[in-house]
């Protein structure tokens, strides 16, 4: 990382900031990353700050003007973009563009301090740019070479190859950052091995937990729920599979909430398996529905390999859900396994299957201990405390990680 001492924001002034965040996914994109970008983005104005965000169009329209998010105006500088047809929705900003557009806008914009969410392109051009303006840079990593491999059309046998680059890559860009954060330990160590960065800071996504709301009323159904992209590497039909391991008396049901390019295969196993009158696909949703889909359920499935943390299973353990999901890179910060729900095999249906059944038939008393162990759990990952930390890095000062400790939380009788 770097260690350039050339600051642009007084690290003993509390005057609101003028910050740029670069994306190469924001809303109206749905996955995690765009989601942090989207609050963060919307927390910072909210506390004063002149937040503007670089990201590519969504549509054929780009320019600068302003958007809304999250209840909050924020300027928006959208980047040509070009659809990337291997995947159902994304939109890349042009890489041969990329350091000409960072610098027009850099120059107009003149923010105190830059925040990379990735540096595929936005994240590379805004990193290159703002190194040579001396401006503090700050940059996030969501992203996992291995998530996209299934998009590139790359043959197998070039795959290895292809990651190392990536990460090579990687090592580049946030290089350049004063400060490099993501959100777990886990994945902090992660990033640490394979790009030989040194200090990376571990700093949870956070979230909004007053938006969501425990329901304590009886189960009156056994309802599964998955949340979250639709595609490979989230690795749905080992749920499906594992639905078809569970005793026909549990009479389960599934909510498969969200869109993406493996919805009509999956849709199709799930004729084969015998399941689809229990498995309902809804494609997109609006919050409000997803809240609803939270409260119906009884229990969140999050079989994903590739989490480097889950904002959906924060929402879902918000909203006061058990989780089962695989013992797979971040799931273990969150899925206290045989407390707030239990973590499988990855990959392993009949193990799935066999922690499903866990919640699934835990007594009452067994099965809202799960509840409330969710809601305390989650406490410490108030969005309020991320907003701190960023604000304190955007300013130069030095941070302690945020302790992801348990705090206690009331059960209602």
């Amino acid at each position: 990382m770097s260690d350039s001492s050339s600051v642009s924001a007084d690290p003993g002034s509390k005057r609101p900031l003028r910050i740029l965040i670069g994306a190469d996914t924001f809303a109206p994109d749905v996955n995690g990353a765009a989601r942090f970008a989207e609050r963060l983005a919307a927390g910072l104005v909210e506390r004063g700050h002149d937040v503007h965000v670089v990201a590519p169009a969504a549509s054929r329209k780009h320019g600068t003007w302003k958007e809304v998010h999250e209840g909050q105006e924020l300027t928006a500088h959208r980047l040509l973009s070009w659809r990337w047809y291997p995947h159902d929705w994304l939109r890349f900003a042009l890489p041969w563009r990329i350091k000409q557009n960072s610098a027009r806008i850099l120059d107009e914009v003149k923010p105190d301090v830059v925040h990379f969410q990735s540096h595929i392109v936005v994240g590379r051009g805004l990193s290159i740019e703002a190194a040579k303006r001396g401006i503090r840079i700050v940059g996030t990593n969501h992203f996992m070479p291995e998530n996209m491999l299934e998009f590139t059309l790359i043959p197998k046998a070039w795959q290895d190859w292809a990651v190392g680059l990536a990460w090579k890559a990687a090592r580049r860009t946030f290089g350049r950052a004063e400060s490099v954060t993501t959100p777990t330990r886990r994945a902090a160590d992660f990033l640490e091995k394979y790009t030989g960065l040194h200090g990376v800071h571990a700093i949870s996504c956070g979230i909004d937990a007053h938006k969501y709301s425990p329901n304590w009323e009886p189960r009156t159904e056994n309802r599964i729920v998955f949340v979250g992209r639709v595609t490979g590497e989230k690795q749905i039909d080992v749920l499906l599979r594992a639905v078809t391991l569970l005793p026909a008396e549990l009479d389960v049901k599934v909510d498969i909430v969200g869109g993406g390019d493996q919805k009509r295969n999956l849709e199709h196993m799930a004729v084969e398996l015998g399941i689809a009158d229990r498995v309902t696909f809804t494609g997109y949703v609006t919050d409000e529905e997803l809240r609803d889909a939270y409260h119906r359920a009884s229990v969140l499935a999050m079989p994903s390999i590739a989490e480097l943390q889950s904002i959906v299973t924060m929402e879902a353990m918000a909203s006061a859900l058990p989780v089962v999901a695989a013992n797979a890179m971040a799931l273990p910060h969150l899925v206290h396994d045989g407390e707030n729900g239990y973590l499988f095999e990855p990959g392993d249906p009949k193990d799935l299957a066999d922690k499903l059944r866990l919640v699934l038939e835990a007594t009452p008393d067994d099965y809202n201990a799960m509840k409330a162990q969710s809601l305390k759990l989650i406490k410490a990952h108030d969005i309020t405390r991320t907003l701190d930390t960023f604000e304190s890095l955007y300013r130069g000062e030095r941070v302690t990680d945020p302790v992801t400790e348990s705090i206690p939380v009331i059960v209602p009788e």
